[in-house]
């Protein structure tokens, strides 16, 4: 799978580990954490202004991280730079996640984005060193819609402190309705001096064992890091640069069924249903729902194994000058990429929901315990399609500030920077690809839905045993460019005067331009009755293998009836094979020229003020911050969508919309917000603080909900077809935020806490749905040809006969192309709508602000320090409820939120002498990930309840040098989904556990 290289990575890893052992290593002191209470751009006058802490292991970093919480304004977590460095975490994201109310989305087996007391990852807004940042992200068909930024990018090793504000106030950016998350990095001025350190790991990921041969990378891959800091004699000039390259190849093996599921009311006769009691049919139901009950059946099972190849390069130069001894000036550059290959193999089969037999569960939803397709003869697809993807996520900002004490009373902060985040294909071919690959043998398909891992037996005709490669040729395809740049431009100036009674004024204003576009371009070929036929592949194309062995961790795997078999392929040798069959390339590469483009501009500016007082001399002593912010946006959105022509019938439930050139569409809002906020905090005792907090903030919607045009899923289905448009004039969410919190400070590195959250956050948005027939596209559905072929013995269900009879019949006609039959002899080709037939019902969803909605929850926080023992632990338990849940019972769109779920962190450590040791427990409960499925259906899609266990071991071995050893998911836990019922599964997905070896020298 992977590309030619100049060098081997053998010959790489060897040289970087000769390099690295040639040069003293060692251990990373981490710069002394900023304020809490400020971002870059904020006076350094703050009274809230936490004292420098030099961290020194984990002990010291623990009782660093809890200053951040008692001394801050409002109610505030943090870690820093030593803490990080010290978790079993691979990215920003795995670090986040051991701070109370912080969940985590994982991706390609590690930590990506992040919800925070429920609010989930487009509603926390993400700040570098106090500057908002862009995120792009790119989905697999279709352009994305996310605002959310990916944690996955970043590396840990540069970062020197993370701070979540919980609770808002006047000087922070908006958009952070959960929590807004502030990344720092280190500057020289604030570490004066010579240091620089380099580090070296080797990643052995054993999930890449556990994949067929042909995916498999390397078993050792390296990660380099460094970093360099230097300021002169006089203090006047500062320089630091640091860096980081990681590779990493592994994999996944994932069963499910990710075309969703078809839900249906046990008295539904529509199409998909099993048979009504009586019925041909019936007799093979066992236990069937009863009228009132709600089922569910499978579009598709699929077992897929997938290799996967990442090179993440990090970077960041500070440059600082101080003219004057008032006057200190900043210009910073951060870069970050992250590239990414896959290639998949797959088994699949598809449900057409002719005759068959199944059995369920009791109601009111019932979930099937087994379901299978009665096929008779044999002729039907046994799938064993493949794909391969290459994307790159680049992120750079540059920024400059200038920090000015004009006197004693009075300071200025200047800043501005630009930001851009950028995701695309990496590869001339598209950025996600597939090729169908089929045989056309496939009998009746059982599937036993009863435990975790579906197990599907499968009979096959022709007499065969066994997948046949002589049977075995391309069908459908589909090449696919998706693209997303996000670009954000930032001016701000912050001032505070303190007055005399020592209460200090904060001010500010500020300008954000931030521009997205999100496109995508598909080059889709719809033969799946095939590209050819089978003569025209060599044999030794399809290599025979197996997949069972590949799920060994997910319960109900291992099962002797399952069948086991799948093709491996070069992917770019069939794609060249399938482009000589067809005798056009570009028919399987993918095109420059994108069909939808989104293209969207928020023009802010923003104003503030800010008092801080605190009154020290009353029997309780009382701190307060108390201001208020204005918020002015304007939104510009265009959209180049594709204009839909016709509606083609290429297979049996697919009718592909037919498309032509495509054209702009526009549209524009405004909204602007006045944001109060208050922060009191009352000590109660010299060690017990008590905080109560009122404020409000805003999260704006995401891109593709406020695009402008319309856009019409390209697969229509035989009931109509979907689509979706934007709403430009939506408003952001509007989020009024309550906290408590009771913090005990017992000793100098333990304390417990307790606090309470609750949000009534207006505007949510949902989605409102219409059936529309304007656009007039003609389907074949119900047509002339349709009733022709009904009139003359084809049963309604019968696709296949309805199609025969057509080909056969009115091969030539005007919409009629009959290509050459498949291997079954069934007719193949297109069948296209004509005028007079039936007028396409299409199901177009909007957003809309409709819908109010409230959560709270509580946060218990515990951190105790054995004596001098070096033990400690650091435990944390969130809980979050909200009314808005989904109804399983209740078929069609419905609100509720998404991502809301308890936590629960247990970290235990052992910090003495030279040994360091740390062992992390992450849970996250159950919850609803999506109200949408994998086809765009109106279901649920729950992620079951997940525990990781994290470990990390790191020895002295003298003052400069250490050594470390971490591992990651040590138990090999399995992540899985599911529908409406726990045996209606979306996903169950294997990766194993992660081992990382490192050596780290301080130079100085």
């Amino acid at each position: 799978m992977r590309e030619p290289r100049t060098l081997p990575r053998t010959r790489r890893l060897t040289s970087a580990l000769l390099f690295a052992l040639s040069t003293p290593l060692a251990a990373q002191t981490a710069p002394a954490p900023q304020s809490a209470s400020t971002v870059p751009g904020a006076s350094q006058a703050d009274p809230a202004t936490l004292d420098a802490v030099q961290v020194t292991g984990i002990r010291g970093s623990l009782t660093s991280s809890m200053n951040v919480k008692r001394d801050a304004q409002g109610i505030v977590d943090g870690i820093v730079a030593e803490d990080i460095g010290k978790f079993p975490d691979t990215n920003l994201a795995e670090s986040l996640q051991r701070i109370s109310g912080v969940s985590i989305d994982r991706s390609l087996g590690e930590g990506s984005r992040v919800t925070v007391r429920g609010v989930g990852p487009d509603f926390n807004l993400v700040l570098l060193n106090g500057r908002q940042m862009p995120g792009a992200s790119i989905e697999e068909s279709n352009a994305s819609n996310s605002r959310a930024f990916d944690f996955a990018n970043l590396a840990s090793e540069s970062i020197s402190g993370i701070e979540v504000f919980k609770t808002s106030r006047a000087s922070t950016p908006t958009g952070g309705i959960g929590a807004t998350i502030n990344i720092k990095t280190s500057r020289p001025l604030d570490n004066p001096g010579l240091h620089a350190n380099v580090g070296l790991k080797g990643v052995h990921d054993s999930s890449n064992e556990n994949l067929p041969g042909r995916l498999q990378g390397d078993a050792l891959t390296p990660e380099i890091s460094g970093i360099f800091s230097n300021t002169s004699a006089d203090g006047r000039f500062g320089v630091s640069l640091s860096g980081s390259y990681q590779e990493r190849d592994f994999g996944y093996s994932q069963v499910g069924v990710p075309n969703g599921w078809r839900s249906f009311r046990g008295d539904s006769t529509a199409y998909g249903t099993i048979p009504q009691p009586g019925a041909p049919g019936s007799e093979n139901i066992v236990n069937r729902p009863g009228p009132n009950d709600i089922y569910s059946v499978p579009q598709n099972l699929n077992y897929r194994v997938v290799g996967v190849e990442r090179q993440r390069t990090n970077g960041q130069l500070t440059l600082q000058y101080k003219p004057l001894d008032n006057v200190t000036t900043t210009l910073d550059y951060t870069y970050s990429e992250n590239k990414i290959q896959q290639q998949r193999n797959e088994m699949s089969v598809w449900f057409n929901y002719g005759p068959s037999a199944s059995a369920w569960t009791n109601g009111p939803v019932a979930g099937p315990v087994s379901y299978s397709e009665i096929v008779n003869p044999a002729t039907s697809d046994l799938a064993t399609a493949g794909s391969n993807a290459a994307t790159r996520n680049q992120n750079k900002s540059l920024g400059f500030n200038v920090d000015w004490a004009v006197n004693d009373q009075f300071k200025l902060n200047f800043d501005i920077h630009r930001s851009t985040a950028e995701a695309g294909a990496d590869s001339p071919f598209g950025s996600s690809n597939s090729l169908g690959v089929s045989g056309f043998y496939r009998g009746t398909s059982v599937v036993d839905f009863s435990k975790d891992f579906p197990v599907l037996q499968q009979q096959l005709g022709f007499g065969l045993t066994g997948l046949d490669p002589s049977r075995t040729l391309v069908t459908g395809s589909a090449f696919r460019n998706s693209y997303m740049k996000s670009e954000i431009d930032q001016a701000q100036v912050n001032g505070d005067f303190t007055f005399e009674n020592y209460s200090q004024l904060k001010f500010g204003i500020g300008s954000t331009e931030v521009k997205n576009r999100s496109a995508f371009s598909n080059v889709q070929r719809d033969t799946w009755g095939g590209a050819g036929t089978a003569a025209d592949y060599p044999d030794d194309l399809w290599i025979p293998s197996s997949f069972a062995q590949y799920f060994d961790a997910i319960d109900g795997s291992g099962n002797p009836a399952q069948f086991n078999q799948l093709f491996l392929f070069d992917f770019e040798r069939a794609r060249q094979a399938a482009a000589q069959v067809a005798g056009d390339d570009a028919l399987y590469r993918t095109s420059p020229v994108f069909t939808t483009d989104r293209r969207v501009t928020e023009k802010s500016k923003n104003a503030y003020l800010q008092w801080n007082n605190s009154w020290d001399d009353l029997r309780v002593p009382i701190s307060l911050a108390a201001g208020v912010r204005y918020e002015e946006t304007k939104v510009e959105a265009q959209a180049l969508v594709p204009v839909a022509v016709g509606i083609d019938w290429v297979a049996n439930n697919e009718l592909p919309i037919r498309l032509a050139d495509s054209a702009f569409a526009s549209g524009s809002g405004k909204y602007e917000y006045w944001l109060p906020s208050l922060d009191l905090s009352f000590k109660l005792t010299e060690d017990l603080v008590l905080r109560g907090s009122y404020g409000e903030t805003i999260g704006r919607p995401g891109w593709g909900d406020i695009q402008g045009g319309q856009t019409l899923n390209q697969i229509a289905r035989l009931e109509g077809g979907t689509g979706q448009e934007g709403n430009p004039g939506l408003k952001p969410l509007l989020s009024h935020n309550i906290d408590f919190s009771l913090e005990w400070y017992y000793s100098d590195a333990s304390y417990a806490s307790v606090g309470f959250f609750r949000k009534n956050i207006d505007n949510y948005i949902g989605v409102t749905t219409r059936n529309d027939a304007s656009l007039g596209l003609n389907t074949p559905v119900g047509g002339a040809y349709w009733n022709e072929a009904l009139g003359n013995g084809c049963a309604s269900a019968d696709l296949t006969c309805i199609r025969n009879y057509i080909f056969r019949n009115r091969g030539g006609a005007p919409g009629v192309v009959r290509g050459q039959d498949d291997s079954n002899g069934n007719a193949t080709g297109v069948i296209s709508g004509q005028p007079g037939d039936p007028v396409a019902n299409f199901a177009i969803t909007a957003p809309a602000n409709q819908r109010s909605a409230s959560l709270d929850g509580w946060e218990f926080n515990l951190q105790h320090m054995f004596g001098d023992s070096g033990f400690g632990v650091s435990a944390n338990y969130t809980m979050v409820d909200s009314g808005l849940t989904y109804d399983n019972y209740v078929i069609g769109e419905q609100f509720a939120l998404e991502g809301l779920s308890d936590s629960a962190n247990v970290v235990g450590f052992y910090d003495r002498d030279k040994w360091q040791v740390r062992a992390a427990y992450n849970w996250r409960d159950e919850f609803l990930a999506a109200r949408f499925d994998g086809s765009g259906q109106p279901n649920p899609v729950y992620t079951e309840a997940y525990g990781q266990l994290d470990l990390s071991i790191g020895y002295q071995w003298t003052e400069n040098l250490s050594l470390s050893l971490e591992a990651i998911n040590l138990t090999d836990e399995v992540q899985r989904q599911h529908g409406r019922h726990p045996n209606q599964i979306i996903y169950a997905t294997q990766t194993g556990p992660r081992y990382m070896l490192g050596v780290r020298y301080k130079f100085w």
